[in-house]
């Protein structure tokens, strides 16, 4: 099955050209380029009025850079997706979805598929968000299934990973990001995982005021970029964007994308506050 035109249509976009920030490659004798991503995760936050109010202020302060020298994506509560989408009709700012299921319908109570989303508005969705997994109990697999459905439905998965405090304080860092990423991308070629945004997250830095310092994440981006490489091919490593989220702030955005493998920052706390948010993006750019 080839990746859905509205795939394969955002992933041009995303490397067209751009007068902000890129993170510049050089592959087989030529320079490419991967454009800024930031991307505003809102969790169970917000209300009618305030989701509203809240994509406004994104929008206004970010009009002359968002879609131009930065992607930037909101992605709401399920509830408020279609008055935000509305709200952002006339800005370049993507919505997104917080989750999906992996069936196209059925009795499957309390769950959202793809072509919902789609109807909604949503270009993008997350997969494997570490909340997801270790509040909620999701698996490498069920994750793997997300992930695979969103491409199939057209929709552009940002698959996320990462390692909980105890497992970076025992140095598994590595094993248990590389083992996410396999099984996360498990079955998918070049062509369908080109559609793929990966954000790494460590647990212990989300909502804990604990950030990861840039270097950290710089090895943990590298590392994934190397194993893309290994799993795929050097052109794909190079061009996927990898995000970076784990308490990304105006204080510390500008620091963290100044890293070479650091596309662009998954943001949770801070993207509730449009100034904030504003300035994240601005930082990318």
């Amino acid at each position: 099955m080839s990746v859905p035109l509205l795939i394969q249509t955002s992933i041009n976009k995303s490397r067209g050209e751009t007068a902000g920030q890129v993170k510049k490659f050089r592959l087989s004798g030529k320079f490419l380029m991967r454009k800024a991503f930031v991307a505003g995760n809102w969790k169970m936050n917000t209300d009618s009025q305030g989701s509203v109010s809240l994509a406004d202020g994104v929008a206004c302060g970010s009009m002359d850079i968002a879609g131009r020298s930065v992607d930037v994506a909101v992605i709401p509560p399920f509830v408020y997706l279609q008055a935000v989408v509305r709200a952002l009709n006339q800005s370049h700012i993507a919505v997104g979805a917080q989750d999906m299921y992996y069936e196209e319908k059925g009795a499957f109570t309390g769950e959202i598929s793809t072509s919902m989303l789609k109807d909604a508005g949503c270009i993008y969705v997350l997969c494997g968000h570490s909340e997801r997994r270790h509040v909620i109990g999701e698996s490498d697999e069920l994750v793997n299934k997300k992930v695979t459905a969103a491409i199939s439905g057209g929709l552009l998965p940002i698959f996320c990973v990462g390692e909980k405090l105890e497992e970076r304080e025992a140095s598994q860092t590595n094993e248990v990001v590389t083992r996410q990423v396999k099984r996360g991308l498990a079955g998918l070629d070049v062509e369908k995982v080109s559609a793929v945004t990966i954000a790494y997250e460590p647990v212990w830095a989300i909502g804990t005021g604990r950030t990861a310092t840039p270097q950290q994440a710089q090895e943990v981006h590298a590392m994934i970029r190397k194993l893309l490489g290994q799993m795929y091919d050097a052109q794909l490593a190079e061009e996927l964007r990898i995000l970076y989220g784990g308490s990304a702030k105006p204080g510390n955005a500008a620091e963290l994308m100044r890293e070479q493998d650091i596309d662009g920052l998954l943001v949770g706390g801070a993207s509730l506050n449009a100034d904030d948010f504003v300035a994240i993006i601005k930082a990318a750019v």
